[in-house]
């Protein structure tokens, strides 16, 4: 009789062996690419189509700079948990927070891309409120990219001590 490796006992589950990668620089890249361009495109869609650009108000930069706030506090609490007090999350909660990190980071950088497109597209343009468009979108740009980091920073909260980690 051949002798089974570690949990493949009958009545045992069989232990995890796969690992997550953080998210890359190159997908947040490429969204945030995505965005800049789809967000250049809107100023002289909207004005071809619809006669008009659309308007930034700051309800959008400050709805973003709150989103921020709120996943840096996420980030902040789960490192304190899991890194300073060595406490486990339970791994329902520990999932949810990682894919809100990564869902958050993509759509961010897609976010800060396209607010900072539209910035652009008011660039060198002699109207009433080109100005204000552009500065509006900047700042929500900022926004978006506080978004990427907070949401980088709770992936990195997430992480946890594997067994085999030498340090």
């Amino acid at each position: 009789m051949s002798a089974r490796p570690p949990g493949d006992e009958p009545g045992e589950e069989p232990q995890p062996t796969g690992h997550l990668r953080p998210t890359s620089g190159a997908a947040l890249t490429i969204w945030a690419v995505v965005g800049l361009i789809g967000g250049w495109l809107l100023h002289p869609a909207a004005e071809r189509f619809r006669d008009t650009a659309p308007i930034v108000t700051w309800a959008q930069p400050l709805a973003l700079l709150l989103v921020a706030a709120i996943l840096g506090a996420t980030a902040y609490l789960t490192w304190r948990t899991v890194q300073v007090h060595q406490q486990r999350l339970e791994p329902h909660r520990a999932v949810n927070r990682l894919v809100l990190a990564r869902s958050c980071a993509l759509v961010g950088a897609l976010v800060a891309g396209g607010y900072l497109g539209y910035a652009v597209s008011w660039l060198g343009v002699d109207t009433e409120l080109a100005n204000q468009r552009a500065w509006r979108s900047a700042v929500a740009a900022a926004g978006g990219v506080g978004i990427v980091v907070t949401s980088l920073l709770l992936e990195r909260a997430c992480r946890v001590r594997s067994d085999d980690d030498d340090v």
